[in-house]
């Protein structure tokens, strides 16, 4: 049990600073991913990105994933819950369309005009407040691998086992601090679950190692 967020990213980080790394950049999903990252960021003394992955609902169920869409990427859909339902990626066409204005806006919202950290060649930290499926992360890896970064570290407080599993083979280091049989969601993991607001996302970032300098700093 986290006692909130901020906590449980300032336990990651300790676990993270342990890894040789080169050159490192930490990258959060918002928005409940923000606060976990930003100990973790200024524990390695590294820059503070986002990475903006919109959810693609059923329609019968918006919360069950269909697939996820990354900003500048194409959707990744979850190929057998389409065929159980007898569905086709075109017929997603209108919510791809909606998750792409969304993750755009996201960005021109959060970061104010600020350009994305370059990736390549560089160790990229991938940080969220927990695992349900690990549908959004699948996403994220192939947007990752066309910016070529050095490693990809998956890096979160909680997942069930299952995830950890299928994730694990995807990314180069997988650091979970807690992976517990009984798994019901993210948030029973956390006496304090309040919702990340916009705010407190953009003051994140904001105190973040190198924000507003225009330049990353050097990772020794």
């Amino acid at each position: 049990m986290f006692e909130d967020r901020m906590s449980a990213g300032l336990q990651l980080a300790e676990e993270l600073a342990e890894l040789p790394m080169t050159n490192p950049v930490v990258l959060a999903l918002p928005r409940g991913g923000v606060p976990v990252a930003l100990p973790v960021a200024q524990k390695l003394q590294a820059p503070l990105d986002l990475i903006l992955i919109r959810k693609i609902g059923m329609p019968s169920n918006p919360e069950l994933a269909a697939g996820a869409l990354a900003e500048g990427g194409n959707p990744i859909f979850n190929g057998a819950l389409l065929q159980a339902a007898g569905m086709k990626p075109e017929d997603f066409a209108a919510q791809a369309a909606q998750a792409r204005e969304e993750n755009a806006a996201r960005r021109a919202r959060y970061l104010q005009g600020r350009d994305p950290v370059d990736l390549k060649g560089r160790s990229v930290i991938v940080v969220d407040d927990g695992i349900a499926t690990g549908a959004t992360f699948l996403a994220a890896h192939f947007w990752l691998k066309e910016r070529k970064p050095a490693e990809v570290v998956l890096a979160v407080p909680v997942a069930p086992p299952e995830a950890v599993d299928e994730l694990r083979p995807l990314v180069d280091t997988l650091v979970c601090l807690l992976s517990p049989r009984e798994f019901w969601a993210v948030g029973a993991h956390y006496r304090d679950f309040t919702q990340t607001s916009d705010d407190e996302v953009m003051a994140a970032l904001a105190a973040a190692p190198g924000a507003g300098a225009g330049k990353d700093k050097t990772w020794h």
